[in-house]
């Protein structure tokens, strides 16, 4: 069956199109989609049956293919097959069961499911000849590939176990400033009267403990037990996770190395014909990474999907010097980026989303 699009095609993909997007051979899976695998503006791609532990994180670069670099650089082969534990801080490369024939005018960009970021677990997506992690140019025919490096829990694992998402583009649907503020005057994109809107809406850390726990966060504990990361609320949160209980002066020191999980003061929304994307943090602002996962889907808080607007949970990990963040902070700006069409279902609804109207909530694998 072909696929076409209008010559002035410009913006994300929905699922009704990814799913006419494999009729049509332009995704390839090796086995048939399960259920919930295309998402409102996204596709979930699924581990296949081989981890290959390497020496280090690579790119191929051009004219090479990832399976020549697997070659020079692999220590051992594991079978995941029935499931298999990777260790924390080791690198792997798991090809995928999905791979692309993309035409000319349709590129796409991956990142981390939310769950797999609030897990600390580390992954990118790499094709065949590219330069850039995560980044699959358009018209590119040929297989992908998982990176991942547990790095506070050892993850178990499997064929079909799903930790990464990808988008798919025609054209550049960003918002600039001005149309990101006509659209939050329109609908408002976040619950504050001084919303920051400049390339992108900001958010910023709530560490003020005004919430049924008066928790700020979770630090997560070292040396614990192994992760399965197809099961839900199979662990205990005190097993894994040390609550953070705010301090009279609203900061958190974080220690270097260690693993957070925070949320944003403010309460966002992504309305239906929109999808968002957290975008990385200045580096020259603070000494520490936020939010793994950026991928935010149509719906997101909206309350036409049941969200009244929900916090962004935010993964935090320092870097090399111990850094203080403060109440109110900014710490990442959500980019908005126009649909093709809405999607037949958005974020919330009939498709098991995990986060909606959330507040500070850890990944669906611990017990509420």
């Amino acid at each position: 069956m072909p696929f076409t699009l209008p010559p002035d095609a410009d913006g994300i993909l929905p699922d009704r199109m990814i799913a006419a997007m494999a009729d049509a051979g332009l995704i390839l899976p090796a086995y048939p989609f399960v259920e919930s695998q295309i998402q409102p503006a996204s596709l979930d791609l699924r581990l296949g049956d081989i981890a290959y532990r390497v020496r280090a994180s690579f790119l191929p670069g051009p004219n090479t293919t990832v399976a020549e670099r697997i070659d020079e650089l692999k220590l051992h082969e594991i079978d995941l097959s029935d499931g298999a534990v990777l260790e924390t801080n080791c690198v792997y490369i798991v090809p995928l069961i999905e791979s692309l024939a993309l035409p000319p005018n349709i590129f796409a960009s991956a990142n981390p499911k939310s769950s797999t970021g609030r897990l600390d677990v580390f992954t990118r997506v790499i094709a065949d000849g590219t330069r850039r992690f995560d980044v699959i140019g358009a018209g590119y025919h040929g297989p992908l590939y998982a990176e991942i490096s547990p790095k506070t829990f050892p993850v178990l694992l499997r064929e079909g176990s799903r930790l990464s998402q990808v988008r798919f583009r025609v054209g550049d649907a960003i918002l600039d400033n001005e149309a990101l503020e006509d659209l939050h005057a329109l609908e408002p994109l976040v619950d504050s009267d001084e919303a920051d809107l400049n390339n992108g809406v900001a958010l910023s850390v709530d560490l003020s403990g005004d919430n049924e726990t008066g928790f700020v966060g979770y630090r997560a504990k070292r040396h614990t037990g192994v992760v399965d990361i197809d099961r839900r609320s199979g662990y205990a949160v005190n097993e894994f996770w040390e609550p953070i209980v705010a301090r009279r002066d609203g900061t958190l020191i974080l220690d270097p190395g260690e693993f957070y999980i925070l949320a944003s003061k403010e309460a966002v929304q992504v309305p239906p014909d929109y999808a968002a994307e957290m975008v990385p943090f200045d580096p020259l602002v603070g000494e520490f990474r936020v939010h793994y996962a950026g991928f935010f889907d149509p719906g997101f808080g909206h309350d036409g999907a049941g969200g009244r607007g929900s916090r962004a949970v935010l993964e935090v990990r320092s870097r090399e010097v111990p850094f203080i963040l403060e109440h109110g902070q900014i710490v990442g700006r959500l980019v908005y980026e126009r649909m093709l069409s809405r999607p037949d279902a958005l974020y919330g609804q009939r498709i098991g989303s995990n986060y909606q109207g959330q507040s500070l909530k850890l990944s669906k694998h611990f017990k509420v």
